[in-house]
């Protein structure tokens, strides 16, 4: 992988810096090396396994996906000739359901019906399907409650067979949109980008997209992104009325958290730096490396602030870019938005060696920064280190970018205008995460703005200073920002 990191000489060391500093560190390292270096089929428990491929499509290549129907029956019968019929599924893991499909697969997309061949050994009982919703929130019942439920269905005798109308020789993956992709860049990126580069980055162009719940305006919007991930037009599953016949089939996305990769549970180890190389060819960003403050000293570093209008806004940001020019930055806001241009505002991000903003999907954009960047992350109140981290911290550390990140105090937050200073709004935080997100949000995320203490928070901005003059490419996350 090429990960360089700074290590502390001792445990003493990192648990001198602090213990939530600690903890983080801790989490991060168990993140790194908890998982076993196998592929994605290895870290399922299987409903069905005989024989199948570990990472490799199920076909041959070439110019054109769609072949005669006399032709493509053919090769469909030489294809699962080759690879005993698979059906491999994963119902366990917290974040996706995902089967996996080696077989005769016919895929019709407005009737919710996959139906594959099972091997002569599957002993199935009578009419046993099996249903997935799609979507990589699977814990959310409120996300997936109006995300179409797919069924696949065994074929147990070749008249029961739909018949194909069209023959595809590459692998087909099907996926839900979702509810919450295209209501902002955090979970445009959460809940479909990155999830879609590792299911499908292994077959290098060679898969068909079928999406559910698609919105042509939404794919518009990243088909740069989709240019690299599919050589193919994406198909509207819930729209396609024909019989389309596939030799494999991936339903649903595979997910290894917030906003972030495991390269020990991808095929060929693809990481968050790869997925951020994606990124940078798909939108022709021109920077790859960030300043090296050592080597290029007089050059003025860029500062980024990302803005937010609504909630969590950084009212004094006035103080905040006067802060940053007197350390020697060249300084700009932004606010990214919906309806931004993302090659525009990508490029933009590109060309900036830091960027802060208040925790918020905003804070995506780091995907764009050139490697060796530093990301700098303002954590309201309310006991919001971790879901802060887990969101952006840990996405960006593994795309070898640099990552501070900022606790207010009490007196940065607006909440002192609204609250007694004895509500349990301060004095107990976990009394609103306990009663669920929707309690927690409207506190701490919704009727929170934050006004920097400009002292307290400069150590924060020389900080970021000291880590573009750092050689290395991977430094730990700096959390001792938010130990007091």
């Amino acid at each position: 992988m090429g990960y360089q990191f700074k290590w502390a000489r001792s445990v003493g060391e990192i648990i001198s810096t602090g213990p939530l500093t600690a903890f983080f560190l801790v989490s991060l390292v168990y993140f790194y090396f908890s998982a076993s270096p196998v592929s994605i089929s290895g870290h399922h428990k299987s409903v069905f396994l005989a024989g199948g491929l570990n990472g490799q499509t199920a076909g041959v290549q070439g110019d054109d996906h769609i072949i005669s129907e006399n032709i493509g029956e053919e090769h469909m019968k030489n294809e699962s000739s080759k690879v005993p019929p698979v059906l491999s599924c994963n119902f366990e893991d917290f974040r996706s359901d995902v089967c996996e499909i080696y077989s005769n697969v016919r895929i019709i997309g407005n009737s919710s019906s996959i139906f594959f061949t099972p091997d002569q050994t599957m002993d199935l009982e009578e009419n046993k399907t099996w249903t997935i919703k799609p979507y990589t929130r699977k814990y959310d019942n409120y996300a997936v409650a109006n995300v179409r439920a797919v069924t696949i269905n065994p074929l147990y005798t070749s008249t029961e067979a739909p018949k194909c109308n069209k023959f595809h020789y590459i692998t087909a993956i099907v996926f839900s949109k979702g509810s919450y992709s295209g209501k902002n860049f955090f979970h445009d990126f959460s809940d479909v980008l990155v999830p879609l580069f590792i299911t499908a980055r292994q077959f290098e162009g060679e898969v068909q997209i079928l999406m559910a719940d698609l919105q042509p305006v939404w794919i518009e919007k990243y088909r740069k992104y989709f240019n690299q991930i599919s050589n193919y037009e994406i198909t509207d599953f819930n729209k396609e009325n024909q019989v389309h016949c596939y030799p494999r089939a991936i339903v649903g996305l595979y997910s290894h958290g917030d906003f972030t990769v495991d390269p020990l549970r991808t095929p060929n180890n693809y990481s968050m730096v790869d997925f951020a190389k994606l990124m940078r060819r798909a939108y022709s960003l021109e920077r790859d490396l960030a300043i090296n403050l050592v080597g290029d000293s007089k050059t003025k570093p860029r500062l980024l602030i990302i803005a937010r209008n609504q909630t969590r806004k950084l009212i004094n940001v006035g103080e905040v870019v006067a802060l940053g020019e007197e350390l020697g930055f060249e300084v700009a806001v932004n606010e990214s938005s919906m309806h931004t241009n993302v090659g525009e505002f990508a490029r933009m991000v590109n060309s900036f060696d830091v960027i802060l903003g208040v925790h918020g999907a905003g804070l995506s954009n780091e995907v764009f920064l050139p490697t060796n960047a530093v990301v700098i992350q303002i954590v309201p109140l309310g006991n919001l280190h971790w879901i802060s981290f887990n969101y952006f911290g840990l996405g960006a550390t593994n795309m070898m970018l640099k990552y501070v990140q900022y606790c207010i105090s009490e007196e940065e937050s607006t909440l002192t205008d609204l609250y007694p200073r004895d509500h349990a709004v301060f004095r107990d935080p976990g009394s609103f995460h306990s009663q669920g997100w929707g309690a927690m949000g409207k506190i701490y995320l919704s009727q929170q703005n934050v006004k920097l203490n400009i002292t307290r928070f400069k150590p924060v901005l020389t900080r970021a200073l000291e880590l573009l003059g750092d050689k290395n490419y991977v430094t730990w996350p700096d959390l001792s920002f938010c130990d007091n």
